[in-house]
């Protein structure tokens, strides 16, 4: 059912108007992209999108943020890379463009061109000795700069070992061992064929020169080859031959150059693959000999944790609001693990490896697959075993963004990132102590982490001051005292200058665009670029208040609160002065698992101004953090852990009441939107509380879970297999007899990120159920974020009639 689009009358040239607000952003002013330091740390490039154009151009601007210029295409091959890797002098420095080695030391240039070839270089990094380890086409070589020489450290192969397979087969069979008995041409010859063979095995031991390939056996991936900075080992990560990402769903395209239908292969649905584990190899490259590194020492590796009671699982309830249930269990660490059950296997896990920077020491990191447990341990490299040392154990699901670790300088220990005491922290773990140590503790995320050259100090991003603004801190790894870098406000993100000098920042408000700045540590930041346009900053956009909201659960819920420019006074009881009420309007943000309601630029531009728009009719609009968002700590973010749409959708309960209570809105007139997870979210609203909101719309929003990707969903729901109970309870499509008021469905067809299909099969539940307060509209050439300012214009024009129909006095809620 595709509605007519609705037409509006012509606006007064000053008004913030749709047309405005959906056409081609450019004209807001085109922010910064992918910042990164010159290598020489005196100056920063960044990249900026041309008006009218989908090209680039490279820009490159002083420490102080002038002597700015454009670099053309004939400057670009001079340019400093973003990702290259120092020698440990920090006098030289490598990387890899279009697939060939550039060595260039950070002061001097042209950079001095290693390979030219037609295979893919890539992966470049120094040796302690001055070599370049890269790969080429997927295989590990070493490049020396001095004398052009490149080697192969190893030769190692999926394969079965042909000296074991011959051995297997000169055992022959009845036939074979009858013919060398009885024939005397038959014996000499294998005498002449086995002599052959050792002089050539004899000669290829004392010829140093010779590389003897590896054997790992047959039906096995190379995943990834380790090396050691000295040269010395070589860890080798593989996985079974054949792993199965599960079966790729199909999407038709209409709108096709050829005139015809085609299509094209999208993601497979959660629970449908068969994914596999790593296994570790370590080789000593001095000896040739190989170990298989047991994983089944971790502790709690071999339990299944769907075994466990849990306390959240209950039998999936009938179409109908769904109950509350209890927050997921806290997060264990080592301590609290259990020991091996007897006979079981081990759980399989994906593994990061980490070398010292002198390659004496080598560390890894397991994550299972089932996302319950994270492993950190070190490798014994002589004794070829793996030695546990941290594990985290989650009831909900490890949190992948707070992971990162690395060695020490010195190769006492390791720091690394967990959630384990609720908060992302930043830990040290010292090899000779019995546990790790916490640096930087507090109700807080640290979101990011890098060890300084010296190896002293951590810097790291953190809302430690409040959870929604993020400032760059230093951290001593002995002594834990903690100093404050910068003071902007606002949201930032940063990127520490190679010298550690000084700190490139990336700073917003919530209404204005991302901005760089430059802070010489110490001194006050310069600005380096001035993305807002001036008809953009020409304009009095309603400035969102961030507010904490009381909700149910003892904890403020952080949102962001449009008012009508003015704000209307307001008299006891929350009601206006004369009685009157506003409307509201309830926006959802997407992903779950992100953070809106902080002090910076929102990822949703255009919501950021349509929300203008609405103000400045009278509308109050709150925009919520709900729990799944990300910034909270672990508790928040798991309190959907088995239960999609219940705790988000009492915070939402929350915020209506507080709308009603503190802001004079009616709460007959309060309407919700959102897209993808927040239009998830809207049809879990329409659908269980159905008196809660007047009308809603949901923009590409998952209508089943059971039909999203694994990646995603497994971390929250496991999988259908696993815990069908959550997915019943958690899938909106399961509810749409609760549909009563007025909804609008809209979807692009070319989403392969939530797929046309889920409002496909929403529609015809919907028709089905005899339901009839429902519209959908399809755009058949858009992805899952639009890209064509008609689309969103269109879509618009539909969300802000559907507000216009049932909130606005006089209209459709006002009737019932």
């Amino acid at each position: 059912m595709l509605a007519a689009a609705p037409a509006f009358a012509q606006p007064k040239a000053d008004e913030v108007t749709l047309e405005l607000i959906m056409s081609d952003p450019d004209w807001i002013g085109n922010a910064p992209e992918r910042p990164y330091w010159a290598a020489d740390s005196t100056s920063v490039y960044y990249a900026v999108k041309r008006p009218g154009s989908e090209a680039r151009d490279l820009i490159q601007v002083g420490l102080d943020g002038t002597q700015t210029r454009v670099l053309t295409d004939a400057d670009r091959p001079a340019a400093d890379p973003a990702f290259f890797d120092w020698n440990t002098e920090h006098t030289a420095l490598v990387y890899s463009r279009h697939g060939d080695l550039f060595l260039r030391d950070p002061v001097s240039s042209p950079p001095r061109q290693l390979t030219r070839t037609g295979a893919g270089e890539g992966g470049p990094r120094f040796l302690p000795d001055g070599r370049i380890a890269f790969t080429r086409d997927g295989v590990l070589l070493i490049h020396d700069p001095a004398t052009g020489i490149e080697t192969q450290p190893a030769d190692v192969r999926a394969e079965e070992d042909p000296g074991a397979a011959k051995a297997e087969k000169e055992k022959g069979d009845y036939l074979e061992q009858q013919q060398e008995r009885l024939f005397d041409f038959i014996k000499e010859r294998r005498a002449n064929r086995e002599s052959a063979e050792a002089r050539d095995e004899a000669e290829r031991d004392a010829d140093t020169t010779r590389l003897r390939p590896t054997y790992l056996g047959p039906n096995l991936d190379i995943r990834e080859q380790s090396l050691s900075p000295d040269v010395r080992w070589l860890l080798v990560r593989t996985g079974p031959r054949g792993s199965q990402d599960g079966k790729r769903d199909t999407m038709p395209q209409y709108v096709t150059d050829s005139g015809y239908v085609e299509t094209r292969q999208v993601r497979s649905k959660v629970g449908t693959g068969k994914p596999t584990g790593d296994a570790l190899v370590l080789i000593d490259l001095t000896t040739g000999t190989k170990r298989d590194l047991d994983l089944a020492v971790l502790p709690g590796i071999a339990e299944d944790p769907f075994k466990k009671e849990d306390p959240t699982a209950e039998a999936a309830p009938p179409p109908g609001p769904a109950a509350a249930e209890p927050a997921a269990p806290a997060p264990q660490n080592q301590k609290q693990a259990n020991e091996k059950p007897k006979n079981a296997r081990p759980r399989p896990v994906s593994l990061d490896i980490e070398w010292s920077l002198d390659g004496s020491a080598a560390a890894i990191q397991a994550l299972s697959l089932d996302n319950k447990d994270r492993w950190i341990a070190r490798v014994d490299l002589g004794a070829g075993a793996i030695v546990p040392l941290e594990h985290d154990h989650d009831p909900a699901w490890i949190q992948r963004g707070f992971t990162r670790m690395g060695w020490l300088r010195d190769n006492s220990g390791l720091w690394f990132l967990s959630e384990r005491d609720g908060y992302s922290g930043l830990y040290v773990r010292m090899l000779d102590a019995a546990a790790a140590r916490r640096l930087f503790p507090g109700e807080f995320e640290v979101s990011s982490a890098q060890l300084s050259r010296d190896g002293k100090t951590v810097y790291c991003r953190a809302n430690a001051d409040r959870p929604t603004n993020h400032e760059f801190y230093r951290v001593d790894v002995g002594t834990g005292s903690i100093e404050q870098l910068t003071r902007m406000g606002g949201d930032n993100d940063f990127d520490l200058s190679p010298d550690e000098s000084a700190v490139l920042i990336t700073h917003s408000t919530t209404t204005t665009p991302p901005d760089l700045y430059i802070q010489v540590l110490g001194k006050e930041p310069a600005r380096a670029t001035r993305t807002a346009s001036e008809k953009f900053a020409a304009i009095d956009w309603v400035e969102p208040r961030v507010v904490r909201v009381p909700s149910r659960t003892g904890r403020p819920i952080f949102s962001r609160l449009y008012l009508p420019p003015g704000g209307a006074a307001l008299q006891g009881g929350g009601r206006m002065v004369g009685g009157a009420l506003r409307p509201a309007v309830l926006f959802v943000h997407g992903a779950g698992y992100l953070q809106d309601a902080h002090e910076g630029w929102s990822y949703y531009v255009h919501e950021f101004m349509f929300h203008t728009l609405l103000a400045r009719r009278g509308y109050a609009v709150l925009d919520m953090d709900y729990r799944a968002s990300a910034g909270y700590g672990r508790d928040w973010r798991t309190a959907i852990y088995s239960r999609m749409g219940t705790p988000e959708l009492e915070d939402l309960e929350d915020g209506v009441a507080w709308l009603v209570k503190e802001h004079g809105v009616d709460p007959a007139r309060v309407g919700v939107y959102g897209g993808s997870y927040g239009g998830f979210l809207t049809l879990m609203a329409m659908f269980q509380k159905p008196d809660l909101f007047a009308c809603g719309a949901a923009l590409r929003p998952v209508s089943d879970w059971a039909h999203y990707n694994g990646g995603y969903t497994a971390n929250i729901l496991d999988t259908p297999a696993t815990n069908p109970e959550a997915y019943l309870r958690s899938s909106p499509i399961e509810f749409a007899a609760g549909l009563r008021r007025p909804l609008l469905i809209c979807h692009g067809m070319q989403d392969d990120n939530v797929l046309f299909e889920d409002t496909v099969r929403l529609t015809q539940r919907l028709i089905e159920l005899g339901k009839d307060t429902f519209t959908v509209a399809f755009y058949p050439v858009e992805p899952h974020a639009f890209t064509r300012p008609s689309s969103w214009l269109d879509e618009y024009r539909r969300i802000l009639r559907l507000f216009e129909e049932n909130l606005e006095e006089g209209t459709e809620a006002q009737r019932h």
